[in-house]
């Protein structure tokens, strides 16, 4: 099976989506005509960019070349974690926890996906850990993303009860115990709704992709669960780091709220 080649008429025919959103927003007042505009036109330039350096980085497979990708993406994505923050941390916390956070969870995840599971040759194949790790980043950005916020968002809320179980001798963990398992859950839940509905409701990226590019059905279902097992356990492994880190960042071994650790809104 050949792949049916896309040219740029193509684009601007799927680009007439883009035109009915704009005129629902117009017909509704919505103002988010500009918005999408905008959206629509990083969105190309971003995918355009990335194709091109991808089409040379997979010609080079050189472990220099893949290893610069990697930490390219990672840098993007720690910044993206601290943009989509609305109370941080203050100085270098937000962006180094984030980072901190991603390289541990992502990195661990997308390493055993590569070296034990799929096992390329070599392992570094930038064709198979490039994109593993992108879509691996992308689930755990949004579940440490979603677990900051709710712990941010949750002790000012509940600092008072938070404090009180302080002063009644309990350790940080269980002061924060409510707030960390609200967090939890709202973190995993994205990535255990796609689990939910993966075949019978949608057809994933991964496998819509494989399907599409010619590959057999059944091996990109293979692909596709590899895949999701990956992302939950990445997205998992991140939201927990991540609400420990701020717990023990948001408080200290006296016992105590440390609310002066937090940066105004932004």
């Amino acid at each position: 099976m050949t792949n049916v080649a896309l040219t740029n008429s193509d684009l601007l025919l799927a680009a007439l989506f883009l035109v009915i959103n704009g005129a629902i927003s117009v017909a509704f007042g919505l103002r988010l005509e500009l918005g999408l505009a905008i959206a629509a036109a990083r969105m190309v330039a971003q995918l355009a960019a990335i194709g091109f350096i991808l089409k040379f980085v997979l010609a080079q497979s050189s472990p220099l070349w893949t290893a610069g990708m990697a930490v390219a993406m990672l840098l993007i994505a720690g910044y993206e974690l601290f943009e989509r923050q609305q109370r941080c941390f203050k100085g270098w916390w937000t962006y180094g926890l984030g980072n901190a956070t991603l390289l541990f969870a992502a990195g661990l995840a997308t390493l055993y996906t590569i070296v034990i599971v799929i096992a390329p040759t070599p392992w570094y194949a930038p064709r198979y850990l490039l994109p593993v790790l992108g879509m691996v980043l992308a689930s755990t950005l949004t579940s440490i993303s979603l677990v900051l916020q709710t712990v941010t968002d949750g002790l000012e809320r509940e600092k008072g009860a938070i404090g009180a179980r302080f002063a009644q001798g309990a350790t940080r963990l269980e002061a924060f115990a409510p707030l960390i398992r609200r967090a939890l859950r709202t973190a995993t839940a994205p990535v255990l709704n796609v689990m939910s509905v993966a075949g019978m409701v949608t057809l994933p990226g991964m496998m819509s992709g494989q399907i599409v590019a010619g590959a057999d059905a059944i091996e990109a279902a293979r692909y596709q669960i590899v895949m999701l097992f990956a992302l939950t356990g990445a997205a998992g492994l991140g939201a927990i780091t991540a609400a420990l880190a701020g717990v023990l960042l948001l408080s200290d071994d006296r016992h105590r709220l440390r609310l002066d650790r937090l940066a105004p809104h932004h």
